[in-house]
Formats: structure tokens, sequence, C-alpha cells
């Protein structure tokens, strides 16, 4: 069985939408496409390049997917880690709308996406692992199948767009295993399964 980990990059405020350019969402009429471009240094393309070689599978929806195959397969320098393992290792990919895909190694999912996503675990090995695609984590948040969570925190505040975590998230609580920031500010943080959430009370006993 394999651990399905969702990797994202958000702003303070919990914004996923378009970090890397003003094209790549403008749902909703998003006019801040391209924040996380400032915040890209060498200690952020390290935690990147880690990132994937620890990934064994990557799981997109259409959106994101539409914009990684439009990319990717175009950076054939061999010595560009990333590339290399995008380029080349299984992708899964849950869409309604594509009927198939042209990127190497690219396997379309059929079915509904919760269903067809839990198989999916039971069947492969390894660590499989989620980017950018806010509507497809959105499914595996009320479904409860995120096992692990990679966060690049990223020190700016938009106010609007897509965020991480929604309204109809199944309760987990996160046991926080890895943390360190970069040089210019973003946090990366590490959390792991911890079970259900346990609540108690800070209000005093009610006089008698």
């Amino acid at each position: 069985m394999s651990t399905l980990i969702v990797t994202a990059f958000i702003t303070m405020d919990g914004v996923m939408q378009a970090p890397g350019g003003r094209g790549e969402d403008v749902d909703e009429g998003f006019a801040h496409g391209g924040w996380q471009v400032p915040y890209v240094d060498d200690d952020f393309m390290r935690l990147m390049t880690g990132t994937f070689e620890r990934t064994d599978h990557l799981l997109l929806g259409r959106k994101t997917y539409d914009i990684f195959a439009a990319h990717w397969p175009r950076i054939t320098d061999e010595n560009n880690p990333i590339a290399v393992k995008l380029n080349a290792m299984p992708k899964y990919v849950a869409s309604r709308t594509l009927d198939s895909l042209e990127w190497n190694n690219s396997h379309l999912l059929k079915g509904e996406a919760a269903e067809s996503i839990a198989q999916l675990k039971e069947q492969l090995d390894g660590v499989i692992m989620t980017q950018g695609s806010s509507d497809l984590i959105r499914t595996l948040q009320q479904h409860d199948l995120v096992d692990e969570y990679r966060l690049l925190v990223n020190p700016v505040i938009l106010g609007t767009g897509k965020r991480l975590f929604a309204e109809g998230a199944a309760p987990v609580a996160w046991k926080l295993t890895e943390s360190r920031a970069t040089g210019v500010g973003v946090q990366y943080c590490v959390y792991e399964r911890a079970g259900k959430p346990e609540y108690g009370s800070f209000m005093l006993d009610e006089q008698e």
C-alpha cells in the first residue's frame, strides 16, 4: 500500500491558486498569478528536488496536468533532476473531460476520483504525491485519503483565491515531523497523520 502526500505552495492565508504565473488559473478573476516566483531561491529548489527524489508516482487533476504537460516535456536537460524525474515517473490523472494523455507514462483514472484513488493507494507501493490540483485535493480531504502534507508557506497574504483547506475536509489531527526555513523566508513544514482530533476546554467550571 502506498502513502499519499499533498505537496502545496501556499500563502500565509492558505491560498494555493496560480503560484507559477498569471495565466495559470484565473478562475473567479484571480489577479495574483505568479505570487510564488519571488520566493524561489536555491534553498527552495533543493527542497523541491529532494521532494521529487522521494516520490514514486504523481497524482494530478486535469488543470495541473495540462500545465505540467505543456511545460515539462520541453525541459530536456539531463542535468535538471526535477524535469528528468517528472518526465519519466508514472503520472495518474483524475479527469472527467480528458479522453487521452500525451505526456510520457501518464495514466487516466476512470470513474469517481475518490474511489479510483483509494484503489490506487491499495495497488501501488511507495509514495504518491499531488502537486497543485486544488479541486482534486479537496476531494482527497473530504474522503480522508491524505496521509501527509508537505507545505511550503510563503511570506505573503493575498486575501483571495483558492485555499488549501475548505469546508468539508474530514477532521484529522496532524504531527509536525520536519520544519525549516529558506533564505527568503519560505517555511517548509511536513505533517504526518496523528489520528483523530482531541478536544478539551479552557472554560472555568461553573460556580455552584
